[in-house]
């Protein structure tokens, strides 16, 4: 949460409504190991029981990259389901390697030296995963009913535009989907203007839900 680009997209979120943020497992100041998007379904689940724990009658999950991945997951499978999600620059599904960012990501996961490696950004890596969780794509359609926003930009660089695609297609038509002219990957990639269209949108659908 400590990034400057995090952080300003959290004060510009904060003018819209209030806002529960947290570092996930094995990130910034949380304990454990980050396990890519398995386990991190858990950390959602947490920050919306504290948001009802807080008094929000309505919440809203939005996510970024692999915390995209885990806001759809968590809608599809979680105990407490969230009123509205966003997702941005999410994988549609995992082992991707066709853009170099993503193949840098795979050494880390997969070579003997990479937790080191990977400690010395910021990021404190699990064991690898004895059985794949279901990916975004297998799980998107579950989320139905619950209103869900893909949004992806066109020129990410670490999941090409066809992960928003595949997912808007997998919700079998459910999911609205806003593809960026412009726009990189996740949180860094995010402008003002986006920031505040995606505020507008989870606050229309949760007037639609009173």
């Amino acid at each position: 949460m400590r990034k400057p680009y995090v952080a300003r997209l959290l004060a510009r979120l904060a003018t819209h409504a209030g806002v529960v943020a947290f570092d996930f497992r094995g990130h910034g100041r949380s304990e454990g190991r980050s396990t890519v998007g398995a386990d991190e379904v858990h950390d959602i689940e947490a920050a919306v029981l504290k948001a009802r724990e807080l008094g929000y009658s309505k919440i809203a999950t939005i996510g970024f990259s692999m915390g995209a991945s885990a806001v759809l997951r968590h809608a599809a499978l979680g105990e407490t389901r969230p009123d509205a999600v966003v997702s941005v620059s999410s994988p549609a599904r995992w082992w991707s390697r066709e853009t170099a960012p993503m193949r840098r990501v795979h050494w880390l996961l997969e070579q003997p030296h990479g937790k080191l490696a990977a400690r010395a950004i910021g990021v404190r890596l699990g064991d690898s995963w004895v059985q794949a969780p279901e990916s975004p794509l297998e799980v998107v359609a579950r989320i139905t009913p619950i209103p869900l926003l893909i949004v992806h930009g066109d020129l990410d660089h670490y999941f090409g535009v066809e992960h928003a695609v595949s997912l808007h297609r997998a919700s079998l038509g459910h999911a609205e989907m806003w593809i960026e002219s412009g726009m990189r990957h996740a949180e860094s990639a995010a402008t003002e203007d986006l920031v505040d269209r995606m505020a507008a949108w989870v606050a229309d659908k949760a007037e639609d839900e009173e």
